[in-house]
C-alpha cells in the first residue's frame, strides 16, 4: 500500500510540475518553466526509487519531501514566497530536518541488524548531522555553480545568503540528530 501511495503522490507532483512547465513555457516565463522542469526531476526521485530499487523510504519521509518540494519550488520560486525574506531560511531548516530523517532511514536499512547493539549513540548523532549538513553544502555548491555557469541568481545575498542557508540546514539537522542520538541511547539501555 505504501509503495502505491508513493507512486501516486510522486506521479501527481510530476504531472503538476509538467503542466506548469508547459504553461510557463508558453507564457514565455523561462525562469518559472525551468523551475517546473526541476520539479519534474525532483518529484520523480521517489517514483524512480519505488519502481527500480529495493531502497524504499517510509511514507512520512516521502510525504515530507513532496511537501518540501511544493514549499520550495512552487511556493518559493514560482509563486515568489522567497521574496518574503524568511521563507528561504525556513525552507533550509526544513530541508536539514528532512535530510536528517533520510539519514536515519538509510542508517537503519544499511547497518547490519546484529551491529545495532554495538553502535554508539554518538555515531548515530554524527552520521545524522553530517548527512544533513552535507546535503546543505551540496545544495549551495549547486546554487553557486548555476550562478557562475548559467548566469542565474540563486545566491541572491551572496556569502551572507550561503552562510545563512548552511546555518539553517545545520540547525534543522541538529535537532533531529540530537533526537536520533537520544533515541539510540534509550534503545541501547532497554537492551541491557
Amino acid at each position: 500500500m505504501n509503495r502505491k501511495l508513493v507512486l501516486l503522490l510522486s506521479g501527481l507532483y510530476v504531472i503538476f510540475m509538467a503542466i506548469l512547465a508547459v504553461y510557463y513555457h508558453n507564457q514565455g516565463q523561462s525562469f518559472k518553466s525551468t523551475v517546473a522542469i526541476g520539479g519534474i526531476v525532483c518529484g520523480a526521485i521517489p517514483l524512480l526509487l519505488a519502481l527500480f530499487t529495493k531502497l524504499q523510504f517510509n511514507l512520512p519521509i516521502v510525504i515530507s519531501y513532496l511537501i518540501f518540494l511544493v514549499g520550495s519550488q512552487y511556493l518559493g520560486s514560482i509563486r515568489g514566497w522567497y521574496g518574503l525574506g524568511w521563507w528561504d531560511t525556513f525552507m533550509h531548516v526544513v530541508s536539514g530536518a528532512i535530510l536528517a530523517f533520510a539519514a536515519i532511514a538509510l542508517y537503519e536499512r544499511l547497518i547490519h541488524r546484529s551491529a545495532g547493539g554495538d553502535i554508539s549513540p554518538w555515531f548515530v548523532f554524527l552520521f545524522t548531522l553530517s548527512f544533513a549538513v552535507l546535503g546543505g553544502v551540496l545544495w549551495e555548491v549547486y546554487e553557486f555553480s548555476c550562478d557562475q555557469f548559467f548566469g542565474m541568481t540563486l545566491q541572491g545575498g551572496g556569502n551572507k545568503d550561503t552562510m545563512t542557508d548552511l546555518i539553517a540546514d545545520t540547525l534543522g539537522g541538529l535537532v533531529i540528530a540530537i533526537w536520533s542520538g537520544i533515541r539510540t541511547k534509550i534503545k541501547l539501555n532497554k537492551r541491557r
